[in-house]
C-alpha cells in the first residue's frame, strides 16, 4: 500500500469513516506528482509556471474563436439537458469521421463507435474497469503520467511492471516490452499502455519505429498471450518534426493479430484546446470483430459508463460539436498548432547552442507539449524547488532524476528566459555545465 494512503488511513480509522472504506477506498491517495507539484506552483510560481499541460497566451488559455462565440448562442436543450450515456449521436459520428481523416489507415467497419467519456483519464479508468483484473500484468512507460499507476494498480489492483521508453543511446527501446513479458513468464494476458505524443517527454516514434513497434507487438501475440494495448492519444496531432508518424499507432494494431485487442483512448482536451471540457473519447477495434460483436462491446461500454458517470456532459459536447461542423475550425486551429511548434523550435535552437557534458541532458522530443531533462547529477526535486523558491519558475520533477518543462505553457516570447533560468539554477545548484 502507498504510504500516503497508510497515513490517511491511521487518521480515519479513529472514526466511521475509516471503518467503513471498502478496500479500494483503502488504497486510495492522492500522488505527489504532477498535479500536486503543479498545485505548489500555482501558488509560488511568480516569474513563468511551465507544469500545467495547457497552452498560454499573455497568460490566459488558448481558446478557439469556434468555442468562445457559441458560448451565449445554445439553446436550454443544448446546454443542460442529459446527454445519453455514452454520448451524443451526432458527436459520436462526427468524432469517428475526424479519426477516419486524420488517421487514413484505419477502416470504418472494423473500428467502433467512439463512446464519450468525461475526458482521457476517464476512458483510461473505463477501459481498466473493462478489461484489467487483480493480479494482471499492466506494462507502463518507464516514464510516465503519474495516473497510469493510481488507475491501473490503486484502483484495479493489477501488477503493474515499466518497460523502459529509451535505449542508453537515446533512442526508442522497441524490443523493451517483449523483453518485459518474457520476464514476467510470458503470462496468457498482458495489458500495454502506450502512449504518443509522450508525456512527460513529447516524443513520438518516426515512420520506421512506428512500424518496428507494431511488428515486435504483433510477434509477442504470435506467440501465444493476448494483448490489450491502449493508446492513450491525448496530444494527438502535435507533431513538429517532418519524420514523426503522424497517425496514431492504434491504427497499425487494430487489425494486427487475432489476439491484439486494441484500444484508442483520445478527446478535444488537448486537440482542440478545451481542457476543461471533459469530453473524451475510447474507441475499439480487434481483427474479426464482427457487427453483432461491436453492438455487444458497445453495450458493455454503456453499461461501464452508467454504473460509474451516467453520461457526460452536455454543454461540452454540444459546444464540440459546433466546433468540429464550423468551415473555419481546421483553419485557426492549424495556427494554434504552428504557435505550438514555433515554441517546440525555440526551445531546440536554445539546446542546438548548449555545449556536451552538462549537468542535464534532453531526452529526444518531437511532439506535445514538454521536453524532459535527466540529470546527470543533482536532485531534480531539489533543482525543483529551487527554481521555484528563488526565481518563481514551476517545473515538474519526476523521481530523482528527471525535470518535465512544459514549453507550451510558456510564450515564446519568454521561452529564452525561462530556460537560461533554469540553467543557471542548475550552475548553481550542481556546478558549472
Amino acid at each position: 500500500m502507498n504510504k500516503i494512503a497508510e497515513e490517511w488511513n491511521k487518521i480515519l480509522d479513529t472514526c466511521v469513516v475509516g471503518r467503513s472504506l471498502s478496500r479500494y477506498g483503502r488504497e486510495l491517495y492522492f500522488p505527489k506528482g504532477i498535479v500536486a507539484q503543479a498545485s505548489e506552483a500555482g501558488k509560488l510560481a511568480t516569474t513563468f509556471n511551465a507544469t500545467v499541460g495547457m497552452a498560454y497566451v499573455d497568460g490566459e488559455p488558448m481558446i478557439l474563436p469556434t468555442i468562445q462565440d457559441n458560448l451565449p448562442r445554445l439553446s436550454p436543450t443544448e446546454a443542460v439537458s442529459y446527454a445519453p450515456t455514452a454520448g451524443d449521436l451526432k458527436l459520436r459520428n462526427l468524432w469517428k469521421e475526424e479519426l477516419l481523416r486524420k488517421n487514413p489507415l484505419l477502416e470504418e467497419d472494423k473500428i467502433s463507435l467512439p463512446a464519450v467519456v468525461p475526458g482521457i483519464t476517464n476512458g483510461l479508468s473505463q477501459a481498466a474497469d473493462l478489461f484489467v483484473d487483480e493480479g494482471d500484468l499492466v506494462l507502463i512507460p518507464d516514464l510516465c503520467w503519474d495516473n497510469y499507476p493510481l488507475i491501473f494498480e490503486t484502483k484495479r489492483f493489477a501488477k503493474v511492471v515499466p518497460y523502459k521508453m529509451f535505449t542508453p543511446g537515446n533512442a526508442l527501446d522497441l524490443e523493451s516490452i517483449g523483453r518485459t513479458i518474457e520476464a514476467q513468464g510470458s503470462p496468457a494476458k498482458a495489458v500495454i499502455i502506450l502512449n504518443f505524443p509522450h508525456n512527460p517527454t513529447g516524443y513520438t516514434p518516426v515512420k520506421s519505429e512506428a512500424l518496428a513497434l507494431a511488428a515486435h507487438l504483433k510477434a509477442i501475440a504470435a506467440k501465444g498471450t493476448d494483448l490489450i494495448i491502449i493508446c492513450d492519444d491525448a496530444y494527438f496531432g502535435l507533431f513538429y518534426d517532418e519524420d514523426v508518424f503522424k497517425q496514431s499507432i492504434f491504427g497499425l494494431l487494430y487489425d494486427a493479430h487475432e489476439k491484439i485487442l486494441a484500444v484508442k483512448v483520445d478527446g478535444a482536451t488537448k486537440e482542440d484546446y478545451v481542457w476543461g471540457f471533459r469530453v473524451g473519447f475510447i474507441t475499439l477495434g480487434a481483427r474479426g470483430l464482427t457487427q453483432d460483436q461491436f453492438v455487444a462491446l458497445d453495450g458493455k461500454i454503456n453499461g461501464a459508463i452508467r454504473a460509474s458517470i451516467s453520461s457526460s456532459s452536455r454543454v461540452g459536447q454540444t459546444l464540440l460539436y459546433k466546433e468540429l461542423s464550423s468551415l473555419i475550425y481546421h483553419g485557426i486551429k492549424t495556427k494554434y498548432a504552428q504557435a505550438l511548434e514555433e515554441r517546440f523550435r525555440t526551445v531546440k535552437k536554445i539546446l542546438e547552442t548548449r555545449q556536451t557534458g552538462k549537468v542535464m541532458r534532453a531526452l529526444p522530443f518531437n511532439s506535445g507539449y514538454f521536453m524532459c531533462f535527466e540529470l546527470e547529477r543533482g536532485n531534480a526535486e531539489e533543482l525543483r524547488k529551487y527554481l521555484l523558491k528563488n526565481e518563481g519558475i514551476g517545473t515538474i520533477a519526476l523521481g530523482d532524476r528527471f525535470l518535465r518543462i512544459a514549453y507550451a505553457s510558456v510564450d515564446n516570447r519568454d521561452i529564452k528566459t525561462l530556460y537560461q533560468t533554469v540553467f543557471k539554477c542548475a550552475d548553481e545548484l550542481y556546478g558549472p555545465q
